[in-house]
This record gives C-alpha cells, structure tokens and sequence, in this order.
C-alpha cells in the first residue's frame, strides 16, 4: 500500500506538471512531496521527471514508470471493487469520458438509475470528446467512455455502437418544422449556428457540405451544445445536434424547440461508439455500469454489440 501512495503521488505530478501544482492538489507541501520523489527516483536509479523552469515532464524511463503507476492503481480499485462486492454490497468509483451530447440527459439519468441500485458508488463525469475521450482511456482517468465519432480506435475497445442521425434544431414555430426530414439546402435561408471544428456533428457537416459544393455559412460557432441547442429560442436560427443530446418530444424542455433529422442523403448517421481501454479489466462497477448503458443504449437507439 506504501509502494501504491508513492506510485499515486507520482501520477498526481504527471498530471500537474508541476511539483507545486501536483503539491496542492494533494493538500501537501511541496518541499515534502519532492522529498519523496527525490527518494524514489534514488531507489530506482535514474530520474522519471525532468525539471524545467516551469514545471516538470517524464523522463523515458518516467514514461515506463507512469505506464506502470496506472496500470497498479487501476488494478487496485478492481481488487477493492470485487472485495466489497463479496461482502453484498457494491462500492467502487466509476470514471466516465464523454461528448457532450450525453451530459443533458442520458448520463444523468443512467447513473440516477445505477446509484438508486448501488448508493455506495461515485461518479466522476468529465467532457472529453473524440481525441481527448479516448486519451483519458489511455491513461487511465477514465474507465469508460462514450464518444461520437471517435478519430482513431487503436486502444479503444468498443463495447457497442448506436447510429445518431445529425438534426437541426429549431424553434418550434420555425416554417421547417413542416417537413419530416430537412435537406441541408433548406437551411441556407435562415442564420446558422455550429459546433466548432473538433466536434463530430461539425465534421460531419464539413464532409457533407464538401461532397454537396456548396456551404452554410454560419453566424454563430461554439464549443457549447446547450448554448447552440437553446439559442434558436432567441433568433430565428438553425443548430446542429444528435438525438441522444435532445429532450424527448413530450418533455418540458421540449417545449419551445423542436427538432428534425437531416435527409440521410446529404449526411449519413454518425455512431457513437461506448467503449473502455483494451486489453483492461474494468472494476466491477464500471464494468456493471457499462452495461447498463449498452442496454439502454441498445434499447433506445437499436445499438450493435462489437
């Protein structure tokens, strides 16, 4: 348990940067906490941090150290997890990685659902789309994650997949609200607002409008979903969304937008994949709560087992 203190200390600094910045983090000083990886580094031999004039970067043998670091503390909290799972009751911390989409509705409704069975367990929930969703699986700040058309898929495991159809969201006395699907080109009369650039929804619009030779020049750009989703109540303007980020027809935050798919012939689905890091055993409560939502997601949305 010592040896896991000063693997976790070790991590805190990667994270930080900064021995300072890490120092704080840990409620500890920083003269104390440099002691103990001075001790460390002496112990194995070379030094894992280089120091530079503002903080500090691993070493490659700080690389293999901290690939290791994780790997025991994630080991660790499964031990922990399935120990308490023997005594009846469930504990354990679950690490979520996802898009946006999924912060309105879905991830709250899904861990209200898990904690109502399992109040011992916590939840930390952070945004992380595409690229960075799938670096906090690598290194191991999350156990899951749920992204929206991922870039790459080399460490990424997935557990299922659901087809989002891109929408355009409106105010919902807008005249497109008439149509049951929506042709990009109709949407060239009205102002425009978009995700930025790193978004999947945008790439999937910035790949359509390629294919269709023309484009949506848009008014507004933002890296908010909610902003973009709410803003067609104030201006006569169209967003972009995906279903799993929308209130449900019927509900009160329904109520003054609305919705409607994009013709499958100018943007095809895109796929939200569920996933965890390959080649890892997840603790038994993020292993169970993957579950849960590859059936709800599989429920809603039809999804594909991998």
């Amino acid at each position: 348990m010592r040896h896991n203190f000063t693997l976790r200390l070790i991590d805190a600094i990667a994270r930080a940067g900064s021995i300072r910045r890490a120092a704080e983090t840990l409620s500890i000083t920083s003269t104390a906490l440099n002691r103990r990886l001075l001790a460390f580094e002496d112990e194995l031999g070379v030094p894992i941090f280089e120091r530079l004039p503002r903080g500090v970067r691993l070493t490659a043998a700080g690389e293999v150290v901290i690939h290791h670091a994780r790997l025991q503390m994630s080991d660790m909290e499964r031990v922990r997890s399935h120990i308490a799972d023997l005594s009846g009751e469930r504990r354990g911390h679950v690490s979520i990685a996802c898009s946006q989409g999924l912060l309105p509705y879905f991830m709250p409704q899904q861990i209200a659902r898990y904690r109502a069975e399992h109040p011992a367990v916590t939840f930390t929930v952070a945004l992380r789309d595409r690229e960075a969703a799938e670096q906090a699986l690598t290194d191991h700040s999350a156990d899951i994650a749920l992204v929206f058309e991922p870039n790459r898929l080399a460490e990424f495991h997935t557990l299922v997949t659901v087809r989002q159809p891109v929408c355009v969201v409106m105010a919902s006395d807008h005249p497109l609200t008439k149509k049951t699907t929506v042709r990009l080109r109709d949407c060239i009369d009205y102002p425009i607002g978009l995700p930025t650039e790193r978004y999947g929804v945008r790439h999937l619009i910035d790949v359509a409008q390629i294919r269709l030779s023309f484009r949506l020049n848009p008014v507004i750009e933002s890296d908010s979903f909610e902003f973009l989703r709410n803003y067609p109540i104030a201006e006569n303007l169209l967003s972009f969304q995906i279903p799993i980020g929308l209130p449900a027809p019927g509900d009160l935050a329904s109520s003054r937008v609305c919705y409607r798919p994009v013709d499958v012939r100018d943007i095809p689905a895109g796929v939200l994949h569920l996933g965890q890091l390959r080649g890892r055993s997840l603790p038994i409560a993020a292993a169970r709560f993957a579950e849960q939502v590859a059936r709800a997601l599989t429920d809603r949305f039809g999804g594909t087992d991998v």
